[in-house]
This record gives structure tokens, sequence and C-alpha cells, in this order.
């Protein structure tokens, strides 16, 4: 019988296909044999279980490799002789890094990296369209007596108490299932890592609906091959599964057949798979490797490539990320929230804006992920863009940054509410409108308002001529009262009547010089770490007050680089204490007791920029005026901790004066008129220079609508189109191309304004593509794209004379 069994798994191993199972089935009389088969999870009704996952197939993969990870920590705890629920087990999957992979901040080294990455593998086999995956791990594996109440088992939570591996619902491991094709075939087979008990291996299936629907019942549901009612139990001491630089001896093979990869993914696996895969695993407890081979891709050079998580990608792709920064935030509310944020430079790689953009969203946004919320490396859901540019409103940076959420050390009862129990989205409620209220807050109070100012600033440009023309534009512009009522809707339109004389401006104030400072040399390890400022010294600290229910940012100098938190290699840190006034008897950077109300400051805390480390403090409703607290900072280094304690204390809350009104001329109320031309000149904003704040313009642009806090504040259009140039090539006098380019200019600019005010007044959304996930663009997007096809090319050629002509 075991010989039979064991000709049978060789078979199943090598089918390519779910066809090929198929078949082998039908040969073996087993398709239809009824005693072969038991429910999984011993439940027929689990079958919505199953089919209610992730809903995306790389997710659903992902849990394959991350209870892959979870085999391989287990056996390590077990191989120590540690009961894995014991409290000498470790109680993260990080304690667990740093005792059983002392090198795992060195997985970054390519031989490190590769040695340890053999030990958990997908492997790629079949057709080229139709891939079936086999996914290796050398972890604890199982018995096959074992495997109802492991692999086949749902919702028992056997990892509930288990603190070091990722898995808690016994359940996320099933996903895959339902992308196997359309039959859902999937191999399990397994030995323990003793090698005293024999290997096992089973069939799951979908039983067949037609099947189902002959026997009169309502639905289907999945099941498992069994010989005798047990698992099969054969005799292997090794096996050649096309693993690479190895054979299976113990550990798991996960096959899925015909496993249905979404488009981007399906062809090269080491490539394009790999890809998603860093995306949805930001920081891998383990890395893993994605082999394709030669047979189905000859021409493929990296048939064989490590996933080791995006956060390692990001930091190597110094030509492409212009700069990271962290945050971190400490409430009583939230817990610990970690933010890091990665910004993409507008043009890289020899490249223009466009072929840039192309390029990021191809190796960074495959998923369209903007916002990656993540439990132990791992992303559980994510925003989009539109989190740029509607939270942060911030839309010129929208496709140039990416953004780490650590919920890691979220209270429990949050993470519970942000996450769904298949940890690939996010839920719906007060308490994820609260963090996403939050985050937005942490980073419009941050770095990135600093950066998002410099691009802003390379987009500004003094053109009195281009003002001058709108002005005459407005001002002859016959809009009616039903018109002028759209544009109210969006735009703050003076009163003043066509016509009016315009007040002059007052010539321009001196502009005061910027400071000089000394340029910043910044060291790997810090040798300083001093407080800035305060309201003077108390008790031998340094004072700072803090208005009641208002914020304070306290600021430390420091010599470190700016990626001294963040870096994989070595990194550092910055711990924070909250205490009583009155614990201690020292200040500046003695060694203190924390108080038990410590938390009643919400504290955020910055990495380095440029050699400052800024601190954000907020008192709670819980607290009065004159309660003062300590705050112990202590920045890590090899040569020891460097401490500054600061005294902080309540005062009354501010009142802030109101605000001087400034008499200037009434506002024109409609966006500003901005000309673009290849070189630029006269008043003119060059190509290159949108470039350099990541606007796309060449021959191919018409317009580009510049979005600032939600509000249209510019229209760039571009003067040296196609659409122009090709329409002056009949033109016969100077005059005849001045006209064209004033008439090009209004059209495009009144068409654009009148457009955006109507798409935002009736609150329109708009997507572009079909099928199963059309991508949502914003209203300036649409603009532009209209423009760049023939519709520019319609309103420069036609008047209104025109058209009645042809249509008489």
């Amino acid at each position: 019988m075991r010989r039979d069994l064991q000709v049978l798994f060789m078979r199943l191993l090598g089918a390519g296909t779910e066809d090929d199972v198929q078949a082998i089935l039908d040969a073996e009389g087993l398709a239809t044999d009824e005693t072969k088969w038991t429910p999984y999870g011993d439940n027929e009704s689990f079958y919505g279980v199953v089919e209610n996952q992730q809903a995306h197939p790389v997710p659903a993969l992902v849990e394959k490799i991350t209870n892959g990870i979870d085999a391989i920590l287990e056996k390590k705890v077990r191989l120590e002789g540690v009961d894995i629920r014991s409290k000498d087990a470790p109680s993260s999957v990080q304690e667990a890094l740093d005792r059983y992979f002392p090198d795992h901040r060195n997985w970054d080294l390519g031989d490190v990296r590769r040695r340890q990455a053999r030990e958990l593998q997908i492997v790629a086999s079949g057709p080229r369209r139709d891939t079936s995956l086999l996914v290796y791990d050398n972890g604890v594996g199982q018995a096959p007596a074992d495997f109802p109440s492991t692999f086949l088992s749902l919702l028992r939570g056997n990892k509930n108490d288990v603190h070091f591996v990722q898995g808690k619902y016994n359940m996320g491991g099933a996903g895959a299932i339902a992308f196997c094709g359309d039959r859902r075939f999937q191999l399990v087979a397994s030995k323990r890592y003793d090698g005293l008990q024999p290997f096992g291996f089973t069939l799951l299936r979908r039983h067949p609906p037609e099947l189902a629907a002959a026997a009169n019942r309502k639905n289907t549901w999945y099941e498992y091959l069994v010989f005798d009612g047990k698992v099969a139990a054969i005799d292997v001491d090794e096996l050649n599964v096309g693993l690479e630089g190895r054979n299976f001896t113990t550990g798991s093979l996960l096959k899925l057949y015909s496993y249905r990869l979404p488009e981007g993914a399906r062809s090269i696996i080491s490539r394009d798979l790999n890809l998603s895969l860093n995306e949805f695993l930001f920081e891998p407890a383990l890395p893993f490797l994605t082999v394709d081979n030669n047979e189905r891709y000859p021409d493929n050079r990296a048939p064989i490539t490590p996933v080791y998580g995006l956060k390692r990608r990001l930091e190597a792709d110094g030509e492409t990320v212009e700069t990271r920064f962290s945050l971190v935030s400490q409430t009583t509310e939230f817990g610990e929230l970690g933010v890091t944020a990665y910004v993409f430079k507008a043009r890289s790689r020899n490249q223009g804006a466009k072929d840039t953009k192309q390029y990021i969203r191809r190796e960074y946004f495959k998923n369209d992920m903007t916002v990656l919320f993540s439990l132990n490396g791992q992303v559980h859901g994510h925003y989009t863009s539109e989190f740029v540019t509607r939270a942060l409103k911030i839309p010129l940076i929208k496709d140039y940054i990416l953004i780490h959420v650590n919920c890691s050390n979220l209270h429990l009862g949050v993470r519970d509410e942000l996450f769904m129990a298949s940890r690939d989205r996010l839920k719906s409620g007060d308490k994820a409108d609260a963090i996403r209220k939050h985050l937005r807050d942490m980073l419009l109070d941050s770095e990135l308002s600093n950066i998002a100012r410099r691009r802003k600033a390379s987009l500004n440009i003094d053109d009195q001529d281009a003002g001058k023309m709108l002005r005459e534009l407005a001002r002859n512009l016959a809009i009616n009262e039903t018109l002028t009522k759209i544009l109210r809707q969006t735009f703050d339109l003076s009163d003043r009547p066509a016509g009016a004389a315009e007040r002059q401006r007052d010539e321009k104030a001196p502009t005061r010089k910027p400071r000089e400072t000394s340029p910043f040399n910044p060291q790997r390890y810090p040798s300083t770490f001093r407080v800035r400022g305060g309201d003077g010294d108390e008790k031998g600290m340094k004072l700072f007050k803090l208005p009641l229910g208002g914020n304070r940012t306290i600021s430390f100098a420091t010599d470190v680089e700016n990626d001294y938190f963040d870096r994989t290699n070595d990194p550092g840190e910055l711990r924070l204490v909250i205490m009583r006034p009155g614990e201690t008897s020292g200040g500046g950077g003695a060694a203190n007791t924390p108080s038990a109300e410590g938390d009643v400051l919400g504290i955020t805390r910055s990495s380095p920029t440029e050699g400052a480390i800024k601190i954000g403090v907020r008192a709670s409703g819980e607290m009065k005026t004159g309660d003062a607290f300590q705050l112990r900072a202590a920045l890590s280094s090899p040569n020891g901790e460097l401490v500054e304690t600061v005294l902080v204390k309540i005062s009354d809350p501010e009142r802030k004066p109101p605000a001087k009104v400034m008499e200037a001329e009434p506002p024109l109320g409609i966006p500003e008129l901005v000309l673009c031309s290849r070189e630029g000149g006269e008043g003119r904003k060059s190509w290159n220079d949108l470039q350099d704040a990541g606007v796309e313009m060449d021959h191919d642009v018409v317009v580009q609508p510049f979005v600032d806090e939600d509000k249209l504040a510019r229209i760039y259009i571009n003067v040296d189109s196609s659409v122009l140039k090709n329409f002056n090539r009949t033109a016969k006098s100077t005059e005849a191309i001045e006209l064209a380019e004033r008439r090009y200019v209004s059209a495009i600019y009144f068409h654009t304004l009148f457009l955006f005010a109507t798409t935002k007044s009736r609150k329109y959304a708009l997507q572009r593509g079909d099928g199963e996930a059309p991508e949502d663009i914003e209203v300036a997007e649409y603009i532009a794209d209209l423009f760049s096809s023939s519709y520019a090319q319609f309103l420069l050629s036609f008047d209104t004379a025109d058209l009645i002509d042809a249509i008489s």
C-alpha cells in the first residue's frame, strides 16, 4: 500500500496544472470515490470561511510564507528544548530573531541573505500562463496523524498563545485555496524536523459542484484526500523538488496548482511576483527565495531572487529615493504608532518626470498601496494615494511618496478595531477614522510639510505678462449669472465689476536675507545631544511651558546622520521617559525612575533632520495648570547613552490675538495662469523646472492643473505643445501666430477652469480603466489627460461660427 501511495504522491508532485491533477485522480478512480474524501476542518460549512479570506491572490500567498516563517521559528524554539507556550519561549517575533538569528540585521548582505533564504522558497512550475507554485519551508513539520489539527483545521486558534509567531486565528493559510484554479487543488506534504515520524501527504480540493448539485445540496464544500480515513503516510528520506541549493528532507511542502496570479505577476515569478511579495511583506522576519527555471523562461538571467522586504529595497535605492524620515507617536488612546515616509525624486536615472514616475510605480506601487499598515513586518491593510490628495492635501507628491505605518505596538484593542481577521484590508469605524486623522496630523506637522513646500516653491514664477493676459481675458469675458454661480462654488471670485480700475500694488517690501549657517557634517554615531531653547531654567533643568490642551515642540541638537533611527544596519534609538518631579534629585542626565502617570502626555518624536531631533508633546485633558513633568530623553551611542532631562510645566491655555486684516488688492479669485515652454525664459517656466517638481511636461502635454489644499491654484499651459506647433505650421504671419497662441491659452485656461469647477461642484467620482480594479483618479489628472487627446486640437481648430457653418 505504501508503495502505491508513494507513486501517487510523486505523480501529484510532478503535476504541472490542475488539469494534470484531475487526470491523475480520474485514472486512479479517486475523483468520485466518496470514501476517499473528508471535509476540510471536519465541517462542510467551512466553505464560506475559506472563500471569504483574502480578496487578492498575493496577500493570500503571503499567508503561506508567514506560516513558513512561523514554522521555522517554532523549530528553533523546540530544538532548544523549550515549550513554545511557556514563559521561556520568546515573547515576540523580534525577540525570537535576536535569540536565534543574531545576524538578522545583516540580511541585506548577499551571502548571508541567500544562505538563510534557502530555508524558505517559492518554486514555479507548469506552463507560463498556468503557473503552479510550490511553497517549501525547513520548519518544524508535522506528523501525518497531526494534519487534521494543523494543516487541515480551521478556527481552532492554536497559535493564539504562542507569542513569537504571526499566526493567531488558524485560518489565514486557507485563503490561498480559493485562488488555486477552478478545482481548488492544493497538495499538502510534511515531515517532522526530528525525522521520527513518516512523511505525510494529502490533496485538498473543492468538492465538485456538479456532484453536490446532483446530490441535491445547496452548497459545495472543501475536502481532503484520505486512505482508510487517515492522511497518507509514506517513507521518504530525501526528495529533489527543484529547490535552490538543497533537496527536501524535513519540513513542509505546499503545492498550489494553476494559481491565479494577478496581471503583472504572471510571468517570471523571480521578477514580477517578487516585486508584489516585497510590497506585502514590508519587513519579513526571514528572507526567502522565489525560484523560476530556464525551461519556462530560457532567456531569464535571474531565475532565482531573494525577497527580503520593501524596506531594504528602499534603503538600497539611493538613485530613486530622495529622502526618508520617521516619526513615533505614543498616546494613551492608541499606544505606539511608528511612521516612516520615503520620498522619491521627481526625476532620476537620467530620465524625465514621466519615465521616472512610471519606473517608481512599476517598482514600488504595483498594487496601488501608498500607505502600508504592517504588523511584525507583514502588511495588513493600506490606503491608496487618495490619502495624500484628500487627507494631506498635497497632490503634487502623491506619486512620489510611500508611507509605512508600524502598528506592532498599538494597543491590542486598537489593532482589533483596525484590521480585518484576513489581514489584507482595514476595517471601517470610529477607531479606524481616529487613526487616519492622527496619522494625517502627525505627517502635516513633520518634515513632509517642508518637503512639499520646497517642491511647490520650484513651481513659482513672477510672470507679470501672464498675469496681465489673464486679467485682460477675465475682464473681457462675458460671464453670465449662471456661469458665475458655478465658479463661486469652487473659487473665491471678487465682486469687482468687469473693467473696474485695478489697484496698483505697493512696491515689494525688502526681503530678509537668509541667515548664514555652517554646513552640517553628519556622523554615523552621535557624539553630542543637547536641548535647544526653552523658557528659562528651574531645578537645574531647562523649562518648557506647555499650554493646557495645546502642543509644544522641544528640539535637541545632535551631530548624527538623518537615518540613524531607520537604517537596517546598526540603527540607534531615542528612549523617552516621563516622570513626576520630586521622584529624582537630579536633572541634566541623571538616571530616573518613570512615573506611573507617564502616559498622561502624548509624545511624538521625529528622526534626526540636519542635526535636529524634535519631540512634540501634548497635554491631555486630565491635566491641569501648574502640573509639571520631567521628560528624560536618552539617545543611544556606542560610548554610552547621551541623556538630557527637561522640565515640562502646564500653563494656561494659549490665547491667540485676532489676526490682523491686511489691506490688499481684491483677489482675482481664479487660478494663476503660468505659461510653460521647453526652454523657459521671458517669464515662462521651462519643462525641466516642472519636471524637477514631479509635474509631467513635454510635447504631448497641453495643460497641467495644479491643485493645492484641494483648490485649483495654478494652470500650467504648455505653449510648446504639439497641438499648438502643428496648428501654427499653416500660419502666414507673425500676427497670426500670436493670435493663435492667445486663442489657445484662453480656450485651454477657461475650459480647464469650468471643467474643474463643474466636476468639483457636482461631486463627481472619476475612475479610469475597467475590470476588477478600476483606478481612482483626481480631477486634475482627468483634465490633463482630456486635453492630451484631441480635445485641445478641437478647441483650437473650431470656433462657434465654424461649427454653425459645418452644421448648415
